[in-house]
């Protein structure tokens, strides 16, 4: 039932480091061989348990499963620190952790093999010379400048020892790991509610890749793989949720993130809106989405599009859109600028009080004082075009001489030219250019004069107990053409109707005007509803019948046709529900 229930899927880079990633050789090996020390007999793990001075290196390797990798025929590049600078009391706490770990939480993700063991080993031939300068990638997808006598600047203590799968180095110091955005969120302590968050098993999972893999045969009809390889895949990291990579080391990002204190009185605040009617599928795993994606959406900001110069004045995210054609098909307008924060670094701007921590691809900021206004970012004002026909659920109909259901009105768009050629000098420019929505308006002409006509219109993505404030917008017939007749520039009166849902599904109908006066000579905002609040969301649901529908009818007497005081005609610019505000918006 969610709109967008799955976003393009991403390959987390520190995927590649899956212990069954498929066994193949390196093109480059030959190459390489003419680097090395030597060609010495056996695997690396052969030549790392012989050596004494590895020995707490290899304990850690064995416990986490790694022993078989680097013993297979798989070819790897290892940099192995020396017990000088891992201690066997080191080593256990390592071996400890995994274990705590294990079973937990992804493979790929086990703090032991991400930030120790994959810190250390990378796939392939690496070997050294007096002309090296390369950046290489380790197994946990960060990457490492190599030097002729150094990884990172860690001195080499040997180089180049060739074995049967690889190549050893050995270090006096441990690399160290340089955690990413995504990866630091499971190291501060008072960011707990994000992580888990973002590494719920909802969102958060590995899978299978078939195309990739090393297929053994058929068993009972089913496909054996003799080596198999997964990759992680986030659903809140790509596409319309964050649009954003960051867990990737090839990207960089500056990202703000509430502490649990925050995160906690935004979810208690925004579950309230997020509240959906007892028939939506799987409405409390939508609820719980939604209320936490409408807190992090918004909140990570791409450095190319955000130059230090460029945050002084604002800050786009990654959720705001940048194309102002796109802007008006999206949200209803090019003036909104939802996820983009005007002067966020000033004393009350969405990015200010944070605290900057370094990451691998960007900076984290931390915030226990969260500034980011719900208004400008998933709190937003909803305009219902009705010249978009998919706005119109029904009209008004009467049963012709055949018996067949025939419409008692038309809907008719109406453009709002800039200017009116065939005008006088003086009336050529169109006052109401660019004061209409979209300069466009769409006119319900009566096709029964016994009838007073009426249209219903769909109404979508709503919030639950949140005030709106409900208008409709009339445009003047002078808008279409400065000539309009006086019948045509009658006002008319109407009635509204609006239908919702309850907790149950139920639709609950309430007239919330009646009789209403539009102005014919202006574009007029009627307040038909001030601080409405529904009571179920629609929020994010890819409705079939909208549960939310506003019926306008005009309300008109014969008598009042007839004496020209009121026409049933009614010309329609847009529909708003806007987040509500102390003082109404204008009628002017």
């Amino acid at each position: 039932m969610m709109k967008r229930n799955h976003i393009y899927k991403t390959v987390l880079g520190l995927a590649i480091a899956a212990l069954t990633l498929t066994a193949c050789s390196d093109e480059w090996d030959d190459h390489y061989n003419s680097l090395a020390t030597g060609q010495q007999g056996g695997s690396l793990w052969e030549a790392i348990q012989k050596d004494p001075n590895l020995s707490n290196f290899a304990s850690v390797v064995k416990a986490c499963g790694y022993d078989k990798s680097l013993a297979s025929s798989q070819v790897f590049t290892v940099f192995a620190p020396n017990n000088d600078c891992l201690s066997a009391e080191e080593a256990n706490q390592l071996i400890a952790a995994y274990n705590e770990e294990k079973g937990k939480v992804n493979d790929d993700d086990n703090t032991t093999v991400k930030e120790f063991i994959q810190n250390h080993m990378t796939l392939y031939n690496h070997s050294v010379s007096s002309l090296t300068n390369d950046t290489i990638v380790l197994m946990n997808g960060k990457y490492a400048y190599l030097t002729p006598d150094a990884i990172d600047g860690n001195k080499f203590l040997s180089s180049n020892q060739h074995y049967d799968n690889g190549v050893l180095y050995t270090l006096g110091n441990q690399v160290k790991f340089f955690s990413n955005l995504f990866e630091y969120m499971r190291k501060d302590n008072e960011l707990d509610s994000v992580r888990s968050f973002f590494y719920n098993p909802m969102y958060y999972r590995k899978e299978f890749i078939a195309e990739q893999s090393v297929p053994g045969g058929i068993v009972d009809g089913k496909t054996v793989y003799l080596d198999s390889v997964f990759i992680q895949q986030n659903d809140l990291f790509d596409g319309e949720f964050l649009d954003a990579r960051i867990h990737s080391e090839d990207s960089t990002y500056l990202m703000i993130v509430p502490t649990n204190q925050e995160w906690k009185k935004m979810v208690d605040e925004y579950t309230d809106y997020f509240v959906y009617d007892n028939s939506v599928p799987d409405r409390d795993s939508i609820a719980y989405t939604n209320s936490r994606l409408a807190i992090m959406k918004g909140t990570v900001f791409s450095r190319t599009f955000n130059s230090e110069a460029a945050l002084q004045d604002s800050a786009m995210s990654t959720n705001c859109i940048m194309n102002y054609n796109y802007r008006r098909s999206a949200w209803g307008a090019d003036t909104l600028h939802y996820y983009e924060y005007y002067k966020p670094f000033a004393s009350e701007g969405a990015l200010s009080g944070a605290t900057a921590i370094d990451c691998s691809n960007g900076i984290m900021l931390k915030s226990n004082n969260w500034k980011i206004d719900k208004e400008q970012s998933f709190h937003q004002i909803r305009i219902i075009e009705p010249e978009n026909m998919s706005a119109i659920k029904e009209v008004s109909t009467t049963k012709n001489s055949a018996g067949d259901d025939e419409p008692t009105v038309a809907a008719i768009i109406r453009p709002v030219p800039e200017t009116f050629e065939d005008a006088p000098d003086s009336l050529k420019k169109n006052p109401f250019y660019n004061v209409v929505s979209n300069n466009r308006f769409v006119e319900f002409e009566p096709q029964r004069t016994t009838v007073n006509p009426w249209v219903t219109f769909n109404i979508t993505d709503v919030l639950s107990n949140i005030g709106y404030d409900i208008y409709l917008v009339t445009a003047p017939a002078t808008a279409y053409h400065w000539n309009a007749t006086n019948i045509q520039k009658l006002p008319t009166l109407i009635r509204c109707t609006l239908n919702h849902h309850d907790l149950d599904g139920k639709v609950v109908e309430e007239e919330i005007c009646d009789r209403l006066e539009t102005n014919s000579e202006t574009v007029n905002a009627l307040l038909l509803a001030e601080n409405f609040k529904f009571p179920v969301a629609s929020y994010g649901l890819n409705e079939e019948e909208p549960q939310v529908t506003l019926k306008v009818e005009t309300r008109v007497t014969s008598s009042q046709l007839r004496s020209n005081k009121y026409t049933r005609t009614m010309r329609v610019d847009c529909i708003l529900l806007k987040p509500h505000e102390d003082k109404p918006m204008s009628n002017n």
